[in-house]
């Protein structure tokens, strides 16, 4: 079993791990918007969509995922 010190370490890492590829994505997430949107506005609406729905749906699975192991 982890103890609360490499247990706190490891979620700060995943932290930090989602933070810096949200941030990324977040930072990019326009101009790929405008781009899809030249060529449809379906296909602009829907790519934010899914960079939001997925910003949550990490959070979600990981919560789940540590619900189930015990931490």
């Amino acid at each position: 079993m982890m103890d609360k010190k490499s247990d706190s370490r490891s979620a700060a890492i995943a932290a930090g791990i989602i933070l810096v590829v949200a941030t990324a994505l977040l930072y990019l997430m326009p101009n790929v918007i405008v781009w899809l949107g030249g060529i449809s506005p379906w296909l602009g609406t829907g790519f934010g969509v899914l960079v939001i729905l997925a910003f949550f749906l990490v959070f979600w699975l990981r919560a789940r995922y540590q619900r189930r192991s015990g931490s």
